[in-house]
């Protein structure tokens, strides 16, 4: 293969059976996972094989929003025009605008760590309210980059949420939360698990029809 279909990210797992492709929104690439003794040269036949979906799927991604002075970032669904203010005191929301102080050079850590401040605190609202509701109580919450998932709930009640999420709308991610501490009950998905989720929120299926719309644009955001 002359000419990769576009950017590409190689991955050896050992749990891997064949060679496969996806679509990562977050790193914008094709990511070629390979078995632990299959050769590259497999993952590149397969990419010429399924070059026009790479390039197709590749250019549908939506445009990354950057962190940068001017950048409109969504938070809670609504977007605040990233403005440097040289002379301010951390990240205040005010008026339509995300003002960050600081140094240009440390401006993407900084909105990186108030977004996850910021998540922490509105799913952990979320969390104890469903909790309350349908009384258990989680193990811990935990915030994540997580790539296939917006959130999670292990065997021992530790949920585990996309710190992404605060982008979203708050109804969106009271479904996503609803979801999950509903798991704390039932940990399947069966009759008796969406009817808890149902009695905990509203929006499952508007929710779940945004983040399948939307959902890649919150990847693609750092």
């Amino acid at each position: 293969m002359n000419e990769l279909p576009g950017p590409v990210e190689w991955r050896r797992s050992a749990r891997a059976r064949y060679v496969s492709l996806r679509i990562d929104a977050r790193i914008g690439a094709v990511v070629v996972t390979l078995p632990p003794r299959a050769r590259r040269q497999t993952g590149l036949a397969l990419l010429a094989e399924h070059a026009a979906w790479v390039r197709e799927s590749l250019a549908a991604l939506t445009p990354a929003v950057r962190f940068v002075p001017g950048a409109k970032l969504p938070i809670g669904g609504v977007d605040y025009a990233i403005t440097l203010v040289p002379g301010a005191a951390g990240v205040l929301v005010e008026n339509g605008t995300l003002r960050v102080s600081g140094l240009l050079a440390g401006l993407r850590d900084q909105i990186a760590a108030f977004l996850r401040a910021e998540a922490f605190r509105r799913i952990g609202a979320v969390v104890a309210r469903h909790a309350a509701a349908l009384i258990v109580t989680p193990r811990r919450v935990r915030l994540k980059e997580l790539r296939s998932r917006w959130g999670s709930c292990a065997h021992d009640g530790t949920l585990s949420f996309s710190w992404r999420l605060v982008m979203a709308p708050d109804w969106v991610l009271d479904y996503v939360v609803a979801h999950e501490v509903a798991h704390l009950r039932e940990l399947n998905h069966s009759e008796r698990f969406w009817a808890h989720v149902t009695a905990l929120t509203p929006h499952r299926k508007a929710a779940i029809a945004w983040l399948k719309a939307h959902g890649p644009a919150l990847l693609r955001a750092g």
